[in-house]
């Protein structure tokens, strides 16, 4: 009996939130009783037939508490991956969490995880910042869910399918806190549609956050296309609005953003900046007499930019501002300068420019830093070379579409080694330039 406990329970664990369903169906396959044993499976499979022969049989089953995290039936249905992954169980998932409501379940359930950083896990997350299931999502805010819920607002931006993040803002309930994170976690997804509905539906995108940055700042913190930046102008954003001791006209310049500089300016918004940030978005902006007159007049700021070098680097050449590197190099800032990195493009601790401009497919960029004595073979924080992370970015980044073999090519014609780099890859034109060095290297060692 202890036995089929632990597997019921590894199935559980392997049935909710995120990753494959692999791990759990076969746990399944090797145990099939495990599916009807209690009204806890029969939810996470959406299986509306037994939920309701276990709650006839005991309408306390509505609300009863289960290992392995102590949450009800209702809350592990909203959490399960078959309801994520499966859609053609969605029905059985409707009926099964209306049954539940139906008996007693409460809509705002959730359970706590453990640990350093423990946080409720609702079903309401898991209906709409885990599955993004729609009609779920209704139910449950039909029944009493909170859409006020942190982990639901957090996490219901978080993909390009907005029809649940919808259903939540639409109860006019969300407070302006949380409209301002759905917004900011529309930038991490760079969803134009996205960010403007919610500017559309009552975001506001000056509103100062008790944790985190303006919209405007995140928005070119994390690198936004421009035509974002336009639609929160559009919406009334304040560049000049300053968060941390910077404003965004700030941020910009030393992000490398010379286009939104360009934009801010042709909205009438004046490029006010002081010290170094006016050398620095002289650069950003490929202003070369700006440049040299204030480099000649107060050289101390071309010291200062030399001694932010690294960051300034990194992030001018994650931004495809190939002149504006060549300036700061021109500037003394040493090609090998290195990077704190950055979290959200998983960019490492100890990375250069070149790492950057490997790892975000900016060919022009790397043949820059090449020739200016970036070093070819040096390793970024997680081991990384600027040739594993060309090739890895052409095969495994949310930026295979632009794909292109040419800093591949760049770096091994500069003589980087391929020790460490994945090949196969499994994109042809990359693997061919691989391919012979590979070879090479397996001769001599």
């Amino acid at each position: 009996m202890e036995a089929v406990m632990d597997q019921r329970a590894a199935f559980l664990e392997a049935a909710l939130w995120h990753g494959s369903l692999d791990a759990a169906a076969a746990i399944l396959a090797a145990h099939p009783d495990i599916a009807g044993s209690d009204i806890h499976t029969a939810a996470v499979l959406g299986d509306e037939a037994a939920v309701r022969r276990f709650l006839a049989q005991h309408p306390g089953n509505a609300t009863g508490k289960s290992a392995p995290y102590g949450g009800d039936a209702l809350n592990y249905l909203c959490l399960s991956k078959y309801l994520r992954l499966d859609p053609t169980r969605s029905d059985g998932f409707l009926g099964a969490a209306t049954a539940l409501l139906d008996a007693g379940a409460d809509a705002n359930t959730g359970f706590w995880t453990t640990g350093q950083h423990p946080e409720r896990e609702t079903a309401l997350y898991g209906a709409a910042g885990v599955a993004h299931h729609a009609a779920l999502t209704r139910l449950l805010l039909e029944r009493g869910a909170d859409p006020n819920d942190e982990e639901a607002v957090y996490h219901s931006p978080e993909t390009r399918d907005n029809a649940a993040m919808r259903l939540l803002v639409e109860t006019g309930k969300l407070t302006p806190e949380n409209l301002s994170l759905m917004l900011i976690s529309k930038h991490d997804w760079h969803d134009y549609e996205g960010a403007k509905w919610l500017l559309e539906h009552g975001a506001d995108p000056n509103y100062q956050r008790q944790r985190g940055w303006l919209a405007l700042h995140h928005a070119i913190a994390r690198d936004n296309n421009l035509n974002i930046i336009e639609l929160l102008l559009d919406h009334g954003a304040d560049p000049r609005l300053r968060k941390d001791g910077a404003s965004a006209v700030a941020r910009a310049a030393r992000r490398g953003r010379g286009d939104v500089l360009v934009l801010f300016e042709r909205r009438g918004i004046p490029i006010e900046l002081s010290g170094a940030d006016r050398l620095i978005a002289a650069c950003a902006r490929n202003d070369p007499a700006a440049i040299r007159a204030i480099a000649d007049r107060e050289p101390d700021l071309v010291r200062e930019i030399v001694a932010r070098g690294g960051q300034l680097l990194a992030e001018f050449a994650g931004t495809w501002n190939t002149d504006g590197v060549r300036h700061l190099l021109d500037l003394g800032v040493p090609a090998t300068a290195l990077y704190e990195g950055d979290g959200y493009f998983d960019i490492a601790q100890d990375s250069t420019a070149l790492h950057v401009a490997a790892w975000k497919g900016l060919p022009a960029t790397v043949h820059l830093l090449i020739a200016r004595g970036a070093p070819v073979d040096a390793k970024d924080g997680k081991g990384r070379t600027a040739l594993a992370l060309a090739v890895k970015a052409c095969v495994d980044s949310y930026w295979t579409e632009r794909r292109t073999p040419a800093s591949v090519a760049a770096l091994l014609d500069a003589g980087a080694s391929p020790s460490g780099v994945l090949y196969p890859s499994g994109y042809a034109e990359v693997d061919a330039l691989l391919g012979p060095h590979i070879v090479r290297l397996s001769e001599r060692g």
